[in-house]
């Protein structure tokens, strides 16, 4: 999510990072390859094309390292130029004109041109597309050509203060139009590295592509991600010194590594959003009461010192507290167990409510999930743990197929995923809709605030769904490993900037 830099970086500088003390075997650390690195995923991407695949996992393992897109977005925030290497906008913010690297190939070869970012920005519109940025970036071009070869100018039907940003993101990468369709499975990029070898279920590797423009800049030349969900395999793993970074580790955890005196922690701040998603579809959960019933019932400070380890902020809308003009909402809707049985009595809601209560593989999920039950339990509400790999979430929970689910939403600004009636927890609403168009075309910044606000409280009356934390990232990483991220305010692991001292 991407509000201007300076407002992420005063967000973002609040984190910490903690250096933890002595004892893991030597040999651990002697194992050490000086030009590879192995990074720990707790969710294992279910395709390798962002700009079609819905999960965060898709831009962990494959964004900045094998595909990229015309901007990218730094550790802090701001956006630096990519594969465009220089860009201008006229006064009004509507017209944008980019200006390509030159000397740039495909893996396969293929040189990168104007073409290739056409055929990308018009296949996230075609009929059938699946692009998750679709509405809040590719919808808003109006017009796109391309001069020559090497620009490209975009024409919008809206000014967008973020579209540098939004052109940053994984779901904006550049395909080529030859390779576009085996994306999922191999793609062929213009990054500093390839798909090796992708053993579902277990690791996925990467080699360092031949050709790469900055070739002797890049020092690590393999890298493996490893899919370990379990917090004692994640744990084992990092005793068998089989892990160099445990990325998004479960913060309630941290505290076992005190005694590793080969890894260090890093705490850092992300734009991610966790919330109970309730599904609209279904007759109790339509009803507002219902759902303002059940955000009264969680007890938000609870489960983020129980479950993060104290490490999070409570929210009360999908907006993270590094966005520019955030509100704290989570007074609207605060921890009220007998409210929470009045509004249940007042919805004619007979209790014990039986609702199954869906959970990813994620630590602060399955540990979570039994947090929230207990919670429920107090106001007459019997929750239903369903522990489901993340192929099932994907496939069910993900697909409308649920009651209600616990999920960490990383992506940032992502909150026109609320206009979307068929989005997996089904709000249909005409009034947000609006917002979110007047929003768009507003003409002056005061203006853009002021709505910015209303988006917030909106979602927030509404209780569309029951937000509980914006949650701090914990990275497990071995000392000497140089380069990775503290701070994310998009999740990728840019392989490239490691290096081993």
């Amino acid at each position: 999510m991407s509000p201007p830099p300076l407002t992420r970086r005063s967000c973002l500088t609040r984190s910490a990072a903690l250096c933890l003390s002595p004892a893991l075997a030597t040999r651990a650390y002697s194992q050490v390859t000086r030009d590879a690195v192995t990074i720990n995923l707790s969710l294992e991407p279910d395709s390798l094309d962002p700009t079609m695949a819905p999960a965060a996992a898709v831009g962990e393992v494959v964004h900045y390292n094998v595909l990229e897109g015309l901007t990218r977005i730094d550790e802090n925030g701001s956006v630096a130029p990519l594969l465009a290497e220089s860009w201008s906008a006229d006064a009004a913010g509507r017209d944008y004109l980019f200006r390509l690297r030159r000397g740039v190939r495909f893996h396969d070869g293929k040189p990168l041109d104007a073409q290739s970012v056409r055929f990308s920005f018009e296949r996230a519109v075609a009929p059938g597309a699946t692009n998750k940025a679709r509405q809040a970036l590719f919808d808003n071009i109006a017009s796109l050509a391309t001069p020559d070869a090497h620009s490209v100018a975009l024409r919008l039907h809206h000014p967008d203060p973020h579209v540098l940003f939004r052109l940053g993101e994984g779901p904006a990468v550049i395909l080529h139009p030859d390779s576009a369709a085996q994306a999922a499975n191999n793609p062929v990029g213009t990054g500093p590295y390839q798909v090796l070898h992708w053993q579902r279920g277990h690791s996925l590797h990467l080699s360092k592509a031949k050709g790469f423009r900055h070739a002797n800049q890049v020092r690590m030349a393999q890298a493996r991600f490893r899919f370990l969900h379990d917090p004692e395999a994640q744990n084992a793993a990092l005793q068998a010194g089989e892990i160099d970074v445990a990325f998004n580790f479960a913060t309630q955890t941290v505290r076992r590594f005190q005694d590793y005196s080969h890894y260090q922690v890093l705490i850092g701040a992300s734009t991610g959003k966790g919330m109970l998603a309730l599904n609209q579809r279904r007759a109790p959960l339509a009803d507002v009461r219902v759902r303002r019933a059940i955000t009264h019932a969680i007890d938000r400070e609870a489960f983020i010192r129980t479950v993060l380890d104290g490490r999070g902020m409570a929210i009360g809308s999908h907006f993270s507290p590094a966005d520019a003009g955030y509100l704290h909402l989570a007074s609207v809707y605060p921890y009220d167990p007998e409210r929470a049985r009045a509004l249940l009595k007042a919805a004619g809601i007979s209790t014990p409510l039986r609702l199954t209560l869906a959970l990813p593989p994620a630590p602060y999920a399955h540990e979570g999930g039994p947090v929230i039950a207990q919670d429920l339990a107090r106001v007459g509400i019997v929750a239903e743990l369903q522990r489901l790999s993340w192929e099932q979430w994907l496939s069910g929970p993900f697909k409308g197929q649920f009651d209600m689910t616990l999920i960490n939403h990383v992506e940032p600004l992502d909150y026109r995923i609320y206009t979307d009636p068929g989005y997996y927890f089904g709000y249909d609403s005409p009034a947000f809709r609006d917002l979110v168009q007047r929003h768009a075309a507003a003409a002056n910044a005061r203006e853009r605030q002021l709505l910015w606000a209303q988006l917030q409280r909106h979602l927030a009356q509404d209780a569309v769904n029951a937000w509980i934390f914006a949650p701090q990232v914990g990275t497990v990483v071995r000392k000497g490993l140089r380069g990775v991220w503290m701070n994310y305010p998009i999740f990728v692991h840019d392989i490239a900037a490691l290096r081993w001292e």
